[in-house]
């Protein structure tokens, strides 16, 4: 397998390189979903259709990581279903769902993911928990009113994707993540557990928090996604994941 990119997702996945030539992932595209320039969006859209042409010519599967964000799957009545219809709600998931749209109709073997928040060690700064430590540990915390997120451990999302490889699943978007969305409070509530330290919370309206994700295909795709502890708690463990890494 090629790991397009040298990130977090990138650098958890190298683990699966000696196996599947024939897969090339995609780990190296825009994973934030504010503060863009348009230059970062053109270079991952580049990078892309460049894959999609190296695939073709060679026969190679392409995986690209999509979102499963409040960009992605937070207008009013989402059910969070992989084969719904979608309305972004953000350029962020704009982004995304185009590039989905040139991956499923470039011909090209292909598995799209929309991922939840990914936590784990080596991950980089602007993404949710570490923001959430490094508030915390500066004594004032900016919570979005509401907000709920579904945070999944990466060694866990490296065992759903070698599932969902192992048994060959092709041309289908699927969620990755753990079907349990959690409060913003309670993830900070467990980090201020762990970390011993409080910090003063500063509440703003207006975010769209995402719904639920369905679980249901990947759940079917690969059984062992029942194997790996996710409930209600599952957060606890993610958030571990990351400190103790």
């Amino acid at each position: 397998m090629e790991v397009i990119g040298d990130g977090f997702l990138a650098h958890h996945l190298r683990t699966m390189e000696a196996a599947r030539s024939h897969v090339v992932v995609v780990a190296a595209g825009v994973s934030t979903t504010t503060g863009l320039e348009l230059t970062q969006y053109e270079r991952e859209n580049a990078l892309v259709r460049e894959t999609i042409r190296q695939c073709r010519t060679k026969g190679r599967q392409l995986v690209f990581f999509s979102t499963a964000s409040a960009g992605m799957y937070g207008a009013e009545g989402c059910r969070g279903v992989e084969d719904d219809a979608v309305t972004p709600i953000s350029p962020f998931g704009e982004h995304k769902l185009r590039l989905e749209q040139e991956v499923r109709g470039s011909g090209v073997r292909h598995l799209v993911l929309r991922l939840g928040h990914v936590v784990g060690p080596g991950q980089r700064g602007h993404q949710l928990v570490p923001t959430l430590v490094r508030q915390l540990r500066s004594g004032r915390m900016t919570v979005y009113r509401g907000t709920r997120r579904d945070i999944l451990a990466v060694a866990d999302f490296v065992t759903l994707v070698e599932g969902l490889l192992s048994r060959g699943v092709e041309d289908q978007v699927v969620n990755i993540g753990s079907g349990h969305d959690v409060p913003v409070d309670r993830i900070i509530d467990h980090l201020e557990e762990r970390l011993g330290a409080t910090a003063r919370r500063d509440y703003l309206d207006g975010a769209r928090s995402s719904c639920t994700l369905s679980m249901d295909k990947l759940r079917r795709l690969v059984p062992a996604y029942d194997t790996l502890g996710f409930g209600p708690e599952y957060y606890r463990t993610a958030v571990d994941s990351y400190l103790e890494g």
